[in-house]
């Protein structure tokens, strides 16, 4: 069976649909008879091809990034992508034979995998991860009006339409209300992302974490940061540690100076994932005030360290947190509400580490390889159901 993947965000760019692809692929390496080839983006002006094991390739097409926009790509970004990829996805194409396309988004990779489907007689599945959605970002309001239709389109001619949560589906639904979508989850590595008690008891900060994540006007940073200056005079050992970067971080940073707390926000920049795991461990609390997601990764990686969790109940989110469980869910965009719930929790040592507890056994539940066992099995059908 050979697929070809389209995504235009794998690691170092992007976020979790990224990450979501290569710990995919990573679990594809030991399918015996299986090939895969992403097309995806490059970091810089060159085209690269890189194997991983010995039958999943990686084709990286140039969009003109930046290194400091590694997080955040421009729409501009997107449509170059849309334009190389496709193009070379042709290539490919035209060379060798394809059982199947996944593409990652609806837009634009789903409008790829459509024009490709039709030229080359060959199914297509999509993914949607959540900006891909209308209804999901803010920022992309205008734009949903004029996609709309052609993200019906895209859907209505693939062979399945899977969303990363029950919360996307159900965005999904006013758009589209008689398309079929299923639900596949987002998987964490549990023995890779694990509690180290050790490390959280050598600092002597009471250090929160937002995990490895974009920083966006999206994720609601700025309302942690507020939380962070209202408890700053009381727990003066409180740090809030971001890590990531994207295009509100220099926002961000003034308005911690504003705040005159500098001593208590750190920002970390991009932190390679493979180097993430001891940023984790050494926090007390995961902190998610985000105005809207799909399946966190990075709140994925925090359950599987052990960590309570404060996190607005948005998209994905009602999956991963129980309030009382295994934490707290806050009101969106209320600094308040955020420190308030953090001071209870740093007030009760015991309730922190229920919390942790009840967050790793949840994660132990989930696994990329359940994960891309549930695609392949998706391959299979989709090529059984196209043949017949």
């Amino acid at each position: 069976m050979k697929i070809l993947f389209l995504n235009y965000e794998y690691p170092p760019l992007g976020g979790g649909a990224g990450n979501a692809t290569e710990y995919i692929l990573k679990e594809y390496v030991h399918i015996p008879n299986f090939e895969v080839h992403l097309v995806t983006s490059s970091v810089d002006g060159v085209y690269h091809n890189t194997v991983v094991g010995e039958k999943i390739f990686v084709h990286s097409v140039p969009i003109g990034k930046k290194d400091r926009e590694l997080h955040h790509q421009s729409i501009i970004n997107v449509l170059t992508y849309a334009w190389r990829g496709y193009r070379y996805a042709n290539k490919l194409l035209k060379k060798e034979e394809f059982d199947a396309i996944h593409a990652f988004f609806g837009v634009p990779c789903g409008l790829m995998a459509l024009c490709l489907s039709k030229s080359y007689g060959v199914p297509y599945i999509v993914s949607l991860r959540g900006a891909d959605v209308p209804g999901f970002s803010e920022r992309f309001s205008l734009l949903y009006i004029f996609l709309r239709p052609l993200i019906r389109l895209v859907w209505r001619r693939a062979k399945f339409v899977i969303s990363n949560s029950r919360k996307l589906k159900e965005l999904a639904f006013p758009t589209a209300p008689k398309q079929k979508i299923g639900i596949i989850y987002n998987g964490v590595d549990v023995d890779h992302f694990k509690p180290d008690s050790n490390l959280r008891k050598q600092s002597p900060r009471f250090i929160l974490t937002t995990g490895a994540s974009r920083v966006t006007h999206r994720k609601g940073l700025r309302y942690l940061i507020e939380a962070v200056a209202q408890l700053a005079t009381e727990y003066p050992n409180i740090c809030a540690k971001i890590m990531g970067d994207g295009n509100a971080r220099q926002e961000l940073e003034i308005l911690v100076k504003k705040l005159g707390i500098e001593k208590n926000v750190e920002f970390l920049g991009r932190i390679p994932r493979e180097q993430t795991v001891p940023y984790y461990q050494e926090a007390s609390i995961f902190v998610l005030p985000s105005l809207n997601e799909g399946m966190s990764n990075a709140m994925l990686e925090a359950l599987a360290c052990g960590l309570p969790l404060l996190a607005t109940m948005t998209g994905g989110t009602e999956e991963l947190l129980t309030d009382g469980e295994n934490g707290f869910s806050v009101i969106q965009k209320s600094a308040r509400d955020l420190a308030e719930k953090l001071k209870r929790l740093m007030n009760d040592e015991e309730l922190c580490a229920h919390f942790g507890q009840a967050s790793r056994r949840r994660a132990e539940t989930m696994s990329w390889k359940n994960v891309a066992l549930e695609y392949y099995n998706l391959y299979q059908e989709t090529i059984k159901t196209y043949n017949n």
